[in-house]
């Protein structure tokens, strides 16, 4: 991978399709966990880390990149800002710049990641429902977007500003309350939602059209209706509230005041196959239909999708170390966790995963199907990757590869029992020899982080003040 740029533009649309063919990407993952095991990437002493497949991120990006395109008039400005919580990853986001995607953060240091990544101000998106004055100033002084979340931030901004126009398009944060899906956490468009200005709330909408009759410099308008579990029509309802907000600002101002939209993210994952369903051209097509006004020129566009772009090109990788049966049920133990699954073994039905089995050579495991779990290593009775699942039996040396983990997954560690963040390799394809018609392609691989160590743990545990409590009874 090295310094190389992911220009897309020279591959055919039949490229980015190939690409993410469930089948081709199926068999591409099967090939990289092959390379992982022969290569030494894991192992005994490796028993866990996460893949990443370079091609089909490239791929998710350009058909991201088309979706709009096919349903926005020519020249419309359009912003595709990823979601950095999704994977907080310095070489994942560079490669995501390169593919033309920008980056939308939420604190400190998602902003300094995408700084780190390179990714221009310009093409940054700052959403925080508790910017500090001094995490204001520094998205004004870098030029930044950034959208305020409420009325009391729009006010610490006029303090900040003392009657300067600011460099940086700003825009306000409404939350259309359309109501949530089937996930009460990831659902943002509630009556109480905690994000953004309650546009259904009495005096809200006129609060929000004199903020914007106050100040001119408001240019944007935000709306982030909700994520997985969330119905596409809930999702474009309401961004259809957001449009007829921006059209009665503008009516009131007669002018174009609002410039761009942000209709943020929340495209939800399958996460019950390899399909890409649904995807980003059928919610662009969606939206069109619904919201047509959104794609006729006059509004600039800015996305946030997270999920959507990375999940399906993520797999964990975890040794299976022992393999038991308890109540005549076989469960297989495992490196990965919750340490990786956080919210998989909190919340199992919400978040669902599928587990591929794989031999101690990482070839698909053959033989006998059974229903087993497949649990982790952490001391507690629901570290569980998946329970009662059909599949080949495990055995020990195995592997067992959780599938659509690109996201939300091995880049959020959570330090139960002192677990480390395992590393996390990218990989691509390269054509097999020439003149061997037989031959496959072969898998290279690049670091995109190191695995965390027992010292680095040690140190992160307060290492350098060992003796500040017990140093207190000597004051």
């Amino acid at each position: 991978m090295g310094d190389h740029r992911y220009d897309l533009s020279h591959l055919p649309d039949s490229a980015y399709a190939e690409a993410n063919e469930p089948a081709a990407r199926a068999a591409r993952r099967d090939r990289a966990v092959r390379a992982a095991v022969v290569q030494g990437l894991v192992g005994p002493d490796e028993p866990i880390a996460g893949l990443l497949d370079v091609d089909g991120i490239r791929a998710t990006a350009a058909a991201l990149h088309a979706a709009f395109d096919a349903v926005t008039a020519p020249g419309t400005p359009v912003l595709h800002a990823f979601a950095v919580k999704a994977t907080p990853l310095v070489p994942v986001l560079r490669l995501l710049a390169e593919a033309g995607l920008g980056a939308e953060v939420a604190s400190p240091g998602e902003l300094a990641l995408a700084t780190a990544a390179g990714i221009p101000p310009e093409r940054i998106v700052l959403d925080s429902p508790a910017k500090t004055p001094a995490e204001i100033r520094e998205a004004l002084r870098l030029g930044v977007a950034l959208n305020a979340d409420n009325p009391q931030e729009l006010e610490r901004l006029d303090a900040i500003l003392d009657g300067t126009t600011p460099s940086s398009p700003v825009g306000v944060r409404v939350n259309p309350q359309v109501g949530g899906g089937s996930i009460g956490a990831l659902s943002t468009a509630t009556p109480t939602s905690k994000f953004g200005v309650a546009l259904r709330d009495p005096g809200a909408r006129d609060w929000v059209l004199n903020a914007y009759a106050a100040r001119p410099w408001l240019t944007r308008l935000h709306a982030h209706s909700g994520s997985q579990g969330m119905p596409l029509e809930l999702l474009a309802e309401g961004l259809g509230a957001l449009y007829e907000l921006a059209e009665e600002i503008n009516e009131a101002a007669g002018r174009k005041q609002i410039d761009t939209l942000d209709i943020g993210g929340g495209l939800p994952v399958n996460f019950h196959s390899d399909a890409d369903d649904p995807s980003h051209a059928a919610y662009a097509a969606l939206l069109k239909n619904t919201v047509p006004g959104l794609f006729d020129g006059r509004y600039g566009l800015v996305t946030e999708f997270g999920r959507s772009v990375l999940a399906k090109h993520g797999t964990v990788l975890a040794r299976v170390e022992y393999t038991k049966s308890a109540g005549e049920r076989p469960i297989a133990v495992t490196h990965a966790g919750v340490q990786v699954a956080t919210r998989t073994v909190y919340n199992p039905e919400s978040w669902p995963l599928r587990i591929a089995a794989f031999d101690a050579e990482g070839r698909p495991r053959t033989g006998d199907t059974v229903v087993q779990d497949v649990a982790g290593p952490a001391c507690f009775a629901g570290d569980l990757l998946a329970t009662g699942q059909t599949m080949p039996r495990l055995h020990p040396g195995d592997w067992a590869a959780v599938l659509d983990t690109g996201a939300y997954y091995f880049a959020h560690h959570y330090a139960y029992n002192s677990l480390p963040r395992p590393a996390v390799h990218g990989w691509t394809e390269t054509p097999g020899a020439a003149g061997s018609e037989n031959a496959e392609p072969e898998v290279r691989f690049a670091t995109v982080r190191t695995a965390q160590t027992v010292a680095e743990i040690v140190a992160e545990g307060g290492e350098a003040h060992r003796d500040g409590l017990t140093g207190l009874a000597d004051l």
